[in-house]
C-alpha cells in the first residue's frame, strides 16, 4: 500500500471520527520546512544572524522555492544584499535536495528541487502543531420553535470545517451545539400552536412526521406576525415567553416539550444532511441562567456595575459597547446566558485550551463584550475564548434571510439545488448537493458576503464542489480503467514536474488553513490542483501509454490529495457522478 495513500486516508478517518491522528509519520525530505531550517543554518554559520526565513512558491520557471532573506540581512550587516545572496546560494549548492540555485534581481534566491527530492516532497503531511490541545467548538446553533435557516447553514458548516481543521492540527475536538429553548422566540411560536390544537394536544399527533417542520415554521412565522401587527397578541406572548422558563402550566408543558423535540429532531437531520461531523453535546439556554447569574454577582462590583437592580458591563472600554448582563426584573439576558454557557463548557471540559463559537458580523461587537467579562470573571481562560465572524449569505438577487419569520429554509435550498443538478444532468443526491453547498460557503473568506448563483454553484466547469466532485469521479474513473497495480512514482519526468510539485503543495495549503482556521486556502488550492491535472490529461495520455504504471501511480496520488482535502471540507468525494 501507498504511503501515501495511507496517509491520506488517516487524515480522512480522523476527521470522521474526530479523534487525534494516530498514524506513523512518513519520511520528510525537503519541504518548505527542512528548506527553511537548512536556510538558517547557513545564515548561522555565515554570519551569526537569526533572521524569520520566509519562502514563497515562485512562477515555476524561475524554481520551487524563494526567498528574500538577503534582503533581510544587508541592512544589519551593511553588505550589498546580492553578495549576501550569492554567498548562501554556494552553500545551498552543496546540498544533495537542490537541483539548482540562483539569485535573480537586487537578491532573491530561487531555488529548483532535485527530481527525486520533488517526488519525496509528496508524503510531506501537514504539520500537527496542536497536537496535545483540547478544542470545545459549537458547530451548530439553531434556535428550536422556528425553522432552521441558510444563515445557520453557513455558521454550521464553517465551524464544522474549522473543527476538521483543528483535529487536523492535532488537537482533541469537542463538537457542541447551543440552543435558545427559552425567551420570546418560543412565546411566538407557542401563542400559535395553542391557538392551533385550542387545548387538544392530541391534534399534535395527527401531524405527520414529515410535516412537523413545516408546522413549526408556520407557527413561528403567524406568531411573529401577530406580536408585529397585534398589541394584544404581543403582550400575551410575553406572557408565554416567560412561561417558557417556569413550565408551571400542564398544558403549555406538554406542547412545549413535544415541539421542542420535534425541532430538535429537524435540527440534528438538517446538520447531518448538510455533511457535519454528530455533536458529542447538546446545551441549551435554559441551563444556563443559574451559573452565569450567580458568576456575575459574584463579580460585582469587580468586573460588573449594580444600577438600579440592573447588573451591567462596561464593553464600551474593551472594544465593545455597555451592555445588561441581568434585568433590573431580576431576569439574566443573554449575556449572563453566554456566560452561563462558558462556565457549563469549562466544567465539562476543564482542561481546554481554546472555545470557539462561530456567529454573525452583526453580533461580532457583542461577542467581544462578552469574552472580555468572561476572560476577567474567569482569569483562567483568558486567550482562549474566541468568536469568528460571519457576513451575509446572499443570492444573486439579494440577503437570504430576514427576521420576519419568513426565511429561506434549509429544505427550500436542497431542493433548489437538486434542480440546478438534475438540469445539469447531474444525479441530486444529498452528498452531491452538501458537497455544492458547503464549498459555495467555505471557498470565501471568513467575515466576506457570500453571494452566489446556485446554478453557477452547480457547474461542472467553474470554481465549485460539484466541479471538485466530478474531477476526484473522473480520477478514480482512470484509475478503474487501468489494469496496472497502483506504485508510488520513482521517477519524474519533464511533462510530470508541474502536476507533481502542484501535488506538494497540499501539506502547505493544509498548513495555512489550520494556523488561521480559514478553509479557504484548502478550496482554493483544490481548484488549482483540479486545473493543473486537467491540463496534465490532456496532453498525456494514461491508460494505454507505454509509461501507464508511472501515470497511474500520479493519478492515484492526486485522486488521495483530492479527496483528503474535501474531507477536511466536510465533502463526499464519490468515486462516480
Amino acid at each position: 500500500m501507498l504511503v501515501i495513500l495511507r496517509q491520506y486516508r488517516c487524515i480522512a478517518s480522523q476527521i470522521l471520527t474526530a479523534r487525534k491522528i494516530n498514524c506513523s509519520k512518513s519520511v520528510i525530505i525537503w519541504s518548505m520546512i527542512d528548506c527553511v531550517i537548512t536556510l538558517k543554518k547557513i545564515i548561522d554559520k555565515l554570519y551569526q544572524q537569526q533572521v524569520d526565513v520566509q519562502l514563497t512558491r515562485p512562477d515555476p520557471k524561475f524554481g520551487d522555492f524563494a526567498t528574500n532573506a538577503a534582503l533581510q540581512l544587508a541592512k544589519p550587516l551593511g553588505k550589498n544584499p546580492r553578495e549576501i545572496a550569492e554567498a548562501i546560494a554556494e552553500e545551498l549548492r552543496s546540498h544533495q535536495g537542490f537541483s539548482e540555485v540562483n539569485v535573480a534581481g537586487p537578491g532573491f534566491i530561487n531555488v529548483k528541487l532535485s527530481d527525486q527530492a520533488v517526488l519525496e516532497s509528496l508524503k510531506v503531511r501537514p504539520a500537527t502543531n496542536r497536537a496535545g490541545k483540547t478544542v470545545v467548538i459549537e458547530t451548530n446553533c439553531p434556535n428550536p420553535f422556528k425553522a432552521m435557516h441558510i444563515g445557520h447553514a453557513l455558521n454550521s458548516i464553517l465551524a464544522d470545517t474549522m473543527a476538521n481543521l483543528l483535529a487536523v492540527d492535532g488537537a482533541a475536538v469537542h463538537r457542541v451545539s447551543y440552543h435558545g429553548d427559552v425567551g420570546t422566540h418560543v412565546g411566538k411560536s407557542m401563542w400559535a400552536i395553542l391557538r392551533e390544537i385550542d387545548g387538544d394536544v392530541s391534534k399534535l399527533d395527527a401531524i405527520p412526521a414529515d410535516k412537523r417542520n413545516e408546522f413549526m415554521s408556520r407557527m413561528y412565522v403567524e406568531g411573529a406576525r401577530a406580536a408585529k401587527e397585534s398589541p394584544k397578541a404581543r403582550a400575551e406572548i410575553d406572557e408565554l415567553a416567560k412561561q417558557s422558563f417556569v413550565l408551571d402550566d400542564p398544558l403549555y408543558k406538554q406542547v412545549y416539550e413535544i415541539c421542542k423535540a420535534w425541532s430538535f429532531d429537524e435540527i440534528d437531520a438538517n446538520v447531518a444532511r448538510l455533511g457535519n461531523v454528530p455533536i458529542e453535546r447538546r446545551y441549551v439556554e435554559s441551563e444556563t441562567e443559574v451559573p452565569g447569574k450567580a458568576l456575575i454577582k459574584a463579580k460585582t462590583p469587580e468586573v460588573f456595575t449594580k444600577s438600579d437592580s440592573a447588573y451591567i458591563f462596561k464593553g464600551s472600554q474593551y472594544g465593545a459597547f455597555d451592555n445588561v448582563f441581568i434585568g433590573s426584573h431580576g431576569n439574566g439576558l443573554y449575556g449572563a446566558h453566554d456566560m452561563g454557557l462558558i462556565q457549563l463548557k469549562h466544567q465539562d471540559y476543564p482542561n481546554l485550551d481554546l472555545s470557539i463559537t462561530v456567529n454573525g458580523e452583526e453580533q461580532a461587537a457583542y461577542f467581544r463584550g462578552v469574552i472580555a467579562a468572561s476572560e476577567l470573571a474567569i482569569p483562567e481562560l483568558k486567550g482562549k475564548l474566541f468568536n469568528y465572524a460571519t457576513g451575509l449569505v446572499k443570492l444573486t438577487t439579494g440577503k437570504m434571510s430576514s427576521r420576519t419569520g419568513e426565511v429561506i429554509t434549509i429544505d427550500w435550498l436542497f431542493n433548489e439545488f437538486k434542480k440546478a443538478i438534475k438540469q445539469a444532468g447531474g444525479e441530486p443526491t444529498d452528498a452531491v448537493v452538501a458537497g455544492a453547498l458547503r464549498y459555495q460557503f467555505l471557498k470565501v473568506k471568513i467575515g466576506s458576503d457570500v453571494v452566489f448563483d446556485i446554478n453557477d454553484a452547480v457547474s461542472l466547469t467553474g470554481n465549485t464542489g460539484s466541479y471538485l466532485q466530478y474531477a476526484h469521479a473522473r480520477a478514480r474513473g482512470i484509475l478503474a480503467k487501468s489494469e496496472q497495480a497502483v506504485t508510488f512514482p520513482t521517477e519524474l519526468f519533464d511533462e510530470d514536474r508541474l502536476l507533481v510539485r502542484k501535488m506538494s503543495e497540499y501539506a502547505e495549503a493544509v498548513n495555512r488553513a489550520t494556523e488561521s482556521l480559514e478553509p479557504h486556502h484548502v478550496c482554493t488550492y483544490l481548484f488549482e490542483l483540479a486545473q493543473e491535472f486537467n491540463r496534465y490529461y490532456e496532453k498525456n495520455q494514461v491508460v494505454g501509454s507505454d509509461k501507464e504504471t508511472h501515470r497511474v501511480g500520479l493519478v492515484a496520488v492526486y485522486a488521495d490529495i483530492l479527496k483528503a482535502g474535501l474531507t477536511i471540507l466536510g465533502i463526499a468525494a464519490p468515486e462516480r457522478l
